[in-house]
């Protein structure tokens, strides 16, 4: 598979291919690829070959209590012994993909949303199940796996679905979204977190369509030449 496609290696090869038709960008920043202190900002653009201009200036955010790690299809980008995503490290994957669907605990307008309801939204975290690192019923994913009941957790009161394309015989990772935080300095699982009000704000960013995430420690930015704000 091509470095464009697979490895998002930058301008001279070629920008991530999720960025072609991306007309808006959650850009979530950390200092470093450990700890959980991050931030949050968002961009848009008129077309993919227009420069991405600020529509939301950075607000605080967290991402996994441990920092980031390579999500397995940007890799070839880690350096220096920068850490590589797998199942339960407590770290955010770094790198850039698409957003899936809203989600929360009330219903929405928005294309496929997904109002959670017990037994019927688990997200698999078993990798021994071909349902990993999806949103399934208990019904489908079976008694013994295991897997977050949505509908149970706070913090999942509004969210988003990461479309992060994991590898469940590498155990790279499952279950990624942004949601609302427990508080400023409080890292997550895994996922991307923010106080609700901007949940709410990205939620309605997300229905709009054509929307990227980009979540990278600020010495990675100029790994990916100008596809990125700068």
């Amino acid at each position: 598979m091509s470095c464009a496609l697979l490895l998002g290696c930058g301008e001279e090869q070629g920008c991530p291919k999720v960025l072609e038709t991306a007309s808006r960008l959650i850009f979530v920043a950390t200092a470093t690829m450990d700890g959980p202190t991050a931030t949050l900002a968002t961009y848009e653009r008129e077309s993919p070959s227009a420069p991405w201009t600020l529509l939301a200036p950075s607000e605080p955010a967290v991402v996994g209590s441990k920092g980031l790690a390579w999500g397995w299809t940007f890799q070839g980008l880690a350096k220096g012994g920068e850490p590589l995503k797998v199942e339960g490290d407590k770290r955010t994957p770094a790198g850039i993909f698409a957003l899936g669907p809203t989600f929360g605990f009330s219903p929405s307008a928005a294309p496929g949303h997904l109002t959670l309801e017990k037994d019927k939204h688990i997200c698999v975290d078993d990798a021994r199940s071909p349902h990993y690192s999806r949103i399934v019923s208990r019904e489908a994913a079976g008694q013994g796996t295991s897997g977050e009941e949505m509908a149970s957790i706070g913090v999942y009161e509004k969210g988003i679905v990461v479309d992060y394309p994991t590898d469940r015989e590498a155990r790279a990772g499952s279950c990624i979204f942004v949601h609302i935080w427990q508080g400023e300095g409080q890292g997550t699982s895994g996922c991307v977190a923010a106080p609700q009000g901007k949940i709410a704000a990205l939620q309605e960013l997300a229905a709009a369509g054509a929307v990227a995430i980009a979540i990278l420690p600020e010495r990675a930015r100029t790994r990916f030449g100008r596809c990125l704000p700068r």
